[in-house]
């Protein structure tokens, strides 16, 4: 699978921005797709998912402020980012979780970096 994330860049406090990320090529079923992200000196963390059905997960600290979705005609997810905060600063990645003939499989993409100032 090919995962392809952009839309980063830097954003005041209180902005918004939209990642974006085109997925394509995998061979197996896709059983959610989402976002995760890395801040600064911090282990990378959970953001959101969305399932084929349409179902979403969200972390608790972006709950209200972050909006995923998706395109099926494009294979494109997106994470709408509102109400950005200083803390919502680092390199967000794209996510797929496969189901392979083996288990579940997540594969990352390349980051995008994301700053908000304060």
């Amino acid at each position: 699978v090919q995962l392809q994330a952009s839309g980063g860049g830097l954003v005041q406090a209180g902005g918004s921005l939209r990642l974006s990320c085109i997925v394509s090529g995998s061979p197996f079923p896709i059983n959610a797709m989402g976002w995760y992200r890395q801040a600064p000196g911090k282990e990378r963390e959970f953001c959101a998912a969305i399932r084929p059905n349409g179902g979403t997960n969200y972390a608790d600290s972006v709950k209200g402020r972050f909006t995923i979705s998706r395109d099926s005609a494009k294979n494109t997810i997106y994470l709408q980012m509102d109400s950005l905060k200083p803390e919502d600063t680092g390199v967000y990645y794209c996510a797929v979780w496969e189901q392979t003939n083996m288990n579940e499989r997540k594969v990352l993409s390349q980051g995008t970096q994301v700053t908000v100032s304060s």
